[in-house]
């Protein structure tokens, strides 16, 4: 049985009590707004031919804000009742002191609807989600008989929001989420690789517990397995590398996309800080934030602080034009916010963060890419990175990449790294290739300790001189 919707200033709290407690946490200040959440996640796990795990989670709260200047004051809280609203006032003025602020102007309205309400987790039976996890731990065996191990596992979430503006506007959203997961290990000669693969987005179950998609979803599984294990040493040096579409994104997401967030720029802390107007990228680079593709996992019709998303140019043609902004930055800064103020929950305050991050096609063929390589990597899948903000340096390790050899892809390599920096790979940016796809809907991204659900994509791209780490040649 599906759940009451969430009201919380029918059930908990009276409205009219509520935005008079928040207009005295904010009297005196720059902004503000009372965040109400319910969320309700689920995830079964099947592994080693059986189901493994299976967790249901129910959390609702407050966050209550009051931002003057730089500083901002935060409580949030567990219980949804007047007593606990009044505690938070009084923890929310402390950011605000004398006052002197001027409140800045309301967020735009919306009737936008980027995903439908649908329930991922009621629009499925338990029993339905465990035979879908056994079924595909079946076909992955049957596949090949070198699989020795398979995991599966189905996670559904949906996430209500309410927003109260200090001018009395209330702003809604109801956010679904659907992923589905699937790992094959397989092993040869006493050599294990593993390969996975996933998709999900704002969406319910049904399309992800179709057989034709976890069909799909297992088989490229099991091809990446494969791959691995007959994969190389990785070679290492300076060498060309063409990155394939999609997934790949993700370098273009960590070692760029942060750097381009309103908050490191306003404090100088971005490789990118202070270059406004100036080219960062070659000609022909066009990267983007757009949080208003329908269905996407990085969507959201309104960002956590009631502002409509946005599709924000951030580097047009190579010239850098545009940074991602949440309200105080922007206000900072002197722009106008994009949509992109987020939090991971009630219990954490807004902050620029990434929605849907991609680079625009090009002209470019990507076969033709790949053959103009005489001595190279092509790499088409990205397991974890790190990179630093403020230099813009990044290590990625692939997860799937071939050698290049006089336009000829050859052997799999394993271990493969690509080390550089985000503003040196941008200008090295040879050829764009005419493919630009998004991922399948698997990205998450860390920022301060808080995990928020984003896109990636990209076309192939060819880049020159980047530095792979992996084993001596």
């Amino acid at each position: 049985m599906a759940s009451a919707p969430f009201r919380p200033f029918d059930d908990l709290l009276d409205r009219d009590a509520a935005l008079r407690r928040l207009r005295d946490a904010v009297a005196g200040a720059d902004d503000g707004e009372l965040f109400l959440e319910r969320r309700r996640g689920e995830v079964l796990g099947f592994d080693d031919g059986r189901l493994k795990t299976a967790s249901f989670d129910a959390s609702e709260g407050f966050g209550l804000r009051a931002v003057k200047g730089e500083t901002a004051g935060y409580a949030h809280s567990t219980t949804i009742d007047e007593p606990a609203l009044a505690r938070a006032v009084a923890t929310a003025r402390l950011a605000v002191g004398s006052g002197g602020g001027t409140l800045a102007a309301p967020p735009p309205r919306t009737n936008r609807r980027l995903y439908g309400d649908e329930d991922p987790i009621e629009g499925a039976a338990f029993a339905l989600k465990v035979e879908t996890l056994r079924e595909i731990d079946t076909f992955a065996r049957a596949l090949d008989p070198r699989v020795v191990q398979v995991s599966a596992s189905l996670a559904a979430s949906l996430q209500e929001v309410a927003i109260l503006r200090p001018e009395g506007d209330l702003v809604t959203d109801i956010r679904p989420m659907s992923r589905l997961n699937v790992s094959v290990i397989v092993e040869e000669n006493g050599r294990r690789e593993a390969g996975g693969h996933g998709s999900g987005g704002r969406h319910g179950l049904t399309g992800l517990i179709d057989r034709a998609t976890w069909e799909s979803t297992t088989r490229e599984a099991l091809r990446i397995a494969l791959v691995n294990l007959r994969a190389e040493a990785a070679p290492a040096g300076v060498m060309d590398v063409v990155l394939g579409p999609g997934w790949p994104g993700i370098l273009l997401h960590e070692a760029i996309g942060h750097g381009l967030e309103g908050d490191f720029n306003r404090k100088g802390t971005s490789a990118f800080a202070g270059l406004m107007g100036q080219q960062v990228a070659a000609r022909g680079v066009t990267v983007l934030d757009d949080g208003t593709i329908p269905d996407r996992r990085g969507s959201i019709t309104v960002d956590d602080e009631g502002t409509p998303s946005n599709r924000t140019v951030l580097i047009e043609d190579g010239i850098l034009v545009g940074y991602m902004q949440d309200r105080q930055n922007a206000r900072l800064m002197g722009v106008t916010p994009t949509g992109n103020g987020r939090r991971e929950s009630f219990a954490h305050i807004p902050m620029p963060r990434m929605t849907n991050t991609y680079m625009l096609a090009g002209d470019a063929d990507p076969a033709s890419m790949v053959a103009s390589l005489k001595d190279g990597i092509y790499a088409v899948g990205f397991g974890g990175g790190q990179v630093d903000i403020t230099s813009g340096k990044f290590v990625f390790s692939c997860t799937e990449a071939y050698r290049v050899r006089n336009g000829q892809v050859q052997e799999p390599v394993k271990g493969a790294t690509l080390i550089g920096d985000g503003a040196t790979a941008l200008r090295q940016i040879r050829a764009i290739g005419n493919d630009l796809s998004l991922d399948p809907g698997i990205g998450n991204c860390g920022k301060a300790g808080q995990w928020v659900p984003v896109g990636v994509g990209q076309p192939s791209l060819l880049i020159g001189g980047l530095t792979v780490g992996g084993a001596a040649a």
